[in-house]
């Protein structure tokens, strides 16, 4: 079925609104949410003794985590973002290269703001940051970029693909919280409208051409192009921060997988060091995977209903 999710950022009366149709209220969740079987209890008694035994337990999570509270993941059939569109993400070389991409971009990301930034962490995230409160996670490694985990509280925690409340400047690297980028897109932007189709994993919207020529962009304040801070697809993981996941890596004893195809390299090599190690490997993920066969659990469960019946002590 086609998901039909819109909704309209217009200036009224010096304030920004949102109109958000119906399909895209809180019933729209689970729409991203790809089907699963139900929770089988020996599946549950298997990753309850496999965290159980978990001294330092190392987590990686992926879209499928956040699907849970709104937001669409790329790859899952049927409901990821690829299988209900022919959108494609952006490209780090084509925003660096093109100040019209630049444009398209932050038009869409604009409207796509209001709503993404006001989604909620569900309960994988809350039960993660419980483990970690209790001593269970040893550390969190995470390729989203949505800052559920934070807003869940958790602080033993990398982003991998860095985050979208974040925004940097190109030429001098300064940081500013992307809140405060929305208002000085506000400021540029006084009768500007547009009505938004779909949400990205990243936050993006579809608009049209027409729409995106007329929207004025902010530059930082030595005249530099801004962008999220975030890995775009053709872009690398800053090297730094991956020996820094390596090293938690080896001092942890087992690595638990969750909402993620580990289709992307940058996940996926450390599963590739896990098992160098000899790692125990569990994989919580509706579909397949890059590395089931490496996997000594395997369950196809909604994280959210899985996660808050283990008990982390």
């Amino acid at each position: 079925t086609k998901m039909n999710c819109r909704w309209t950022l217009r200036a009224a009366k010096g304030r920004w609104m949102v109109n958000i149709s119906q399909q895209c209220s809180h019933g729209s969740i689970g729409l991203f949410v790809p089907p699963s079987p139900p929770l089988d209890p020996e599946k549950i008694r298997e990753l309850q003794r496999f965290i159980t035994l978990s001294k330092r337990l190392l987590v990686m999570t992926g879209a499928g985590i956040s699907t849970e509270s709104g937001i669409p993941d790329y790859r899952s059939e049927k409901v990821g973002l690829y299988a209900r569109t022919d959108r494609k993400p952006i490209q780090h070389g084509d925003f660096l290269r093109s100040a019209p991409v630049r444009q398209r971009y932050w038009a869409r990301n604009f409207v796509g703001w209001p709503r993404f930034s006001s989604l909620q962490p569900n309960p994988a995230h809350w039960a993660l940051s419980n483990w970690e409160r209790l001593g269970k996670l040893y550390w969190l490694v995470t390729q989203n970029v949505d800052a559920l985990h934070t807003k869940a509280g958790s602080q033993r925690l990398t982003e991998l693909h860095g985050c979208m409340h974040r925004v940097l400047c190109l030429n001098c690297g300064e940081q500013i919280p992307r809140e405060v980028l929305q208002e000085r897109f506000e400021a540029l932007n006084p009768t500007w409208s547009a009505e938004a189709h779909g949400l990205a994993p990243d936050g993006d919207v579809f608009l049209t051409e027409e729409q995106v020529r007329s929207f004025r962009v902010p530059s930082c304040r030595c005249g530099g192009p801004l962008k999220p801070d975030v890995v775009f697809f053709g872009d690398t993981v800053n090297p730094d921060k991956v020996d820094f996941v390596h090293r938690r890596v080896k001092e942890a004893d087992s690595l638990l997988v969750v909402g993620s195809s580990l289709q992307v390299y940058s996940g996926y090599r450390f599963i590739l060091t896990a098992r160098e190690k000899k790692l125990p490997i569990a994989i919580l993920n509706i579909g397949p995977t890059r590395s089931d066969d490496l996997a000594c659990l395997k369950l196809d469960s909604r994280c959210g209903e899985l996660l808050p019946l283990i008990d982390p002590c």
